[in-house]
């Protein structure tokens, strides 16, 4: 590997990915990709009536992420992404179905969609994995206070984050880096800020000399 193009934060609804995203960018100087949470058509629909807009919000989802995969590795710069293509198709498609909020037949246009764009595009060069538990991820959703996200039930929360840990325990698709962000307070202390840096510059480190 000569350049680093890609980085890309996972997490569950409220671990911290935007907040780590931005604090990366600032300090190594990459540009950013972010979810789009602010011009989603579909996102506060979806929470009033997850059954009816799953399929339209998933299939929104898909096509912004694959359009900011392709952006990053067209550009010149490192950027660091704000959410992976994977975790709609392992995680939140798989999830709505299996709670009968998809259908199977718009989950089967959907994972075949999924297919078909990821072979297509490369995997980040690093992914980081922000595993975090329920109670903090409560916390971050509850101080931010997103109107749509009011109507979220506890139960979907812990069934997102069983998923995640199931793809994350299987994920072979690049660099894995995990990080327990439990007992972090990254945004405001300096010294846990700190610790991650340390694991990421080892990550990069060791991206160049395989």
């Amino acid at each position: 590997m000569s350049t680093l193009k890609h980085i890309a934060i996972a997490g569950n609804i409220g671990a911290g990915k935007t907040t780590l995203t931005e604090m990366l960018s600032k300090h190594y100087g990459w540009d950013t990709q972010y979810e789009d949470t602010s011009t989603n058509p579909y996102l506060s629909d979806f929470y009033e009536d997850m059954h009816r807009w799953s399929f339209n919000l998933q299939i929104y989802f898909l096509n912004s992420r694959y359009q900011q995969v392709i952006d990053i590795r067209n550009g010149l710069n490192t950027v660091v992404q704000d959410r992976t293509i994977y975790e709609d198709a392992h995680i939140f498609a798989p999830n709505l179905h299996d709670m009968h909020l998809m259908s199977s037949r718009d989950f089967a246009n959907y994972i075949e969609l999924f297919r078909l764009m990821s072979s297509q595009v490369a995997p980040p060069d690093l992914l980081i994995y922000l595993r975090s538990g329920i109670p903090k991820l409560v916390h971050h959703i509850h101080t931010r206070g997103r109107d749509y996200e009011g109507n979220m039930s506890l139960d979907y929360l812990k069934k997102l984050n069983e998923r995640y840990e199931q793809w994350i325990s299987k994920y072979n698709e690049g660099n894995l880096l995990v990080i327990n962000n439990d007992n972090l307070d990254f945004k405001n202390n300096p010294e846990d800020f700190g610790t991650i840096i340390e694991k990421v510059d080892a990550e990069i480190h060791g991206l160049f000399t395989k």
